[in-house]
């Protein structure tokens, strides 16, 4: 089966678009990976047990977060910084209930000449640091209200997301050394939780097929080692692909070869499997259009990514997700998207902070502080608690 024709998927930093896909339920039973009791994690870091996350105390704890994004453009600084300070947008986002940030970035936001674009009178603190010193301000005030982040490697230049973990002008060892570059600076502060390590291959992505410039299993697998060498706390998240086996999905929420084939790492119980997943507005899936949708889409969600969770083979993190909630058929996803989360405990992440998400609007309005509430009307049944 070809993927249907799929528009690019502006989604403001984020770029991605559908394929053609095919749900339904019936994913094999598989054995979990590292079954068995798991030790607590280090003091402020979390760790696997099945598909459950367990903190330095060892009680069950869930990420519950939203994107914020803009590092990885060409601006170089999340958006929104023109509008308010720095610790009133993370005050809110602690407010609404968030326990942590996805924070996208772009290999190119650590070169010399790339310079973060702050603007306007908001945040003068931060006016001429460079991309490095901007991430530790906002890592910092986020531990200094309790919040975690996620480092979410969105792209490897500011223009445009690419279907590999690599591209011609930032290889693979670029990729790997600037993770390895993150996990030593981050090494001493616990507010930085897991690597998201690239954003939503697609394309020729493989898994599990052994090929070096394809497999994503495997490149998953090298940059995950060299990080955990250095920082042996951190999650590392690992996206999907798009198509497996011809059966496509959203781009980077494609699991339906990682139980088959599983991300396995030289420290255990570090691999949290990440999924992102979209309604109709963003592309007409087959699945919106059946007879039974949406009490279908359980079965959907089961077959390509949720029996991970379901058979406690390895977390699931919904990393993205997001609407503008324009159609009767957007809500009807999102209510049955945070149900599913919510009888599962799984992790997750909204799409996004930013109201200038093209795509999907997000949880604050156009002037970066009112609160659609519709969206938190839907998330806060799904929030966890803060993760010590």
């Amino acid at each position: 089966m070809q993927p249907a024709a799929a528009g690019s998927l502006a989604r403001g930093g984020s770029g991605g678009s559908g394929g053609a896909g095919r749900g339904g339920a019936g994913a094999p039973a598989l054995p979990a990976a590292g079954s068995g009791a798991a030790s607590p994690a280090a003091a402020g870091y979390v760790r696997t047990q099945g598909a459950k996350l367990i903190d330095s105390q060892g009680r069950e704890v869930r990420i519950t977060g939203v994107s914020w994004f803009g590092m990885e453009t060409p601006n170089f600084a999340p958006y929104g910084l023109a509008n308010r300070p720095l610790g009133a947008l993370l005050d809110q986002i602690k407010a609404l209930g968030f326990n942590s940030v996805r924070l996208p970035f772009s290999n190119q936001l650590f070169d010399a000449t790339s310079k973060p674009s702050i603007g306007g009178n908001q945040n003068a603190d931060l006016a001429g640091l460079s991309g490095l010193q901007l991430m530790d301000k906002i890592v910092q005030g986020a531990g200094q209200r309790g919040l975690k982040i996620i480092l979410d490697r969105h792209r490897p230049d500011a223009n445009a997301q690419s279907e590999l973990w690599y591209t011609s002008q930032y290889t693979e060892q670029r990729w790997i050394d600037d993770w390895k570059m993150l996990a030593t600076h981050y090494k001493s502060d616990a507010t930085v939780i897991a690597a998201d390590l690239h954003n939503e291959p697609r394309g020729m992505a493989s898994w599990g097929d052994g090929n070096m410039a394809t497999d994503w299993q495997k490149a998953a697998e090298r940059a995950g080692n060299a990080i955990l060498q250095i920082n042996p706390n951190w999650l590392i998240i690992v996206e999907g692909i798009e198509k497996y086996e011809n059966d496509y999905y959203w781009w980077g929420g494609n699991l339906r070869g990682a139980g088959a084939h599983l991300v396995t790492l030289m420290v255990p119980n570090r691999v949290v499997y990440s999924t992102h997943d979209y309604p109709a507005s963003l592309f007409a899936q087959n699945w919106f259009s059946a007879a039974d949708y949406p009490n279908n889409l359980p079965g959907v969600w089961s077959r390509f990514w949720g029996y991970l969770a379901e058979q406690d083979i390895a977390p699931v993190f919904v990393g993205e997700f997001g609407s503008k909630l324009q159609s009767d058929s957007d809500k009807k996803w999102l209510h049955a998207l945070t149900g599913y989360i919510g009888m599962h405990k799984l992790n997750w992440a909204f799409w996004c902070l930013n109201p200038n998400s093209d795509d999907t609007g997000g949880i604050l309005q156009d002037d970066w502080m009112s609160v659609n509430q519709e969206k938190m009307t839907e998330l806060k049944p799904i929030l966890a608690e803060q993760i010590r």
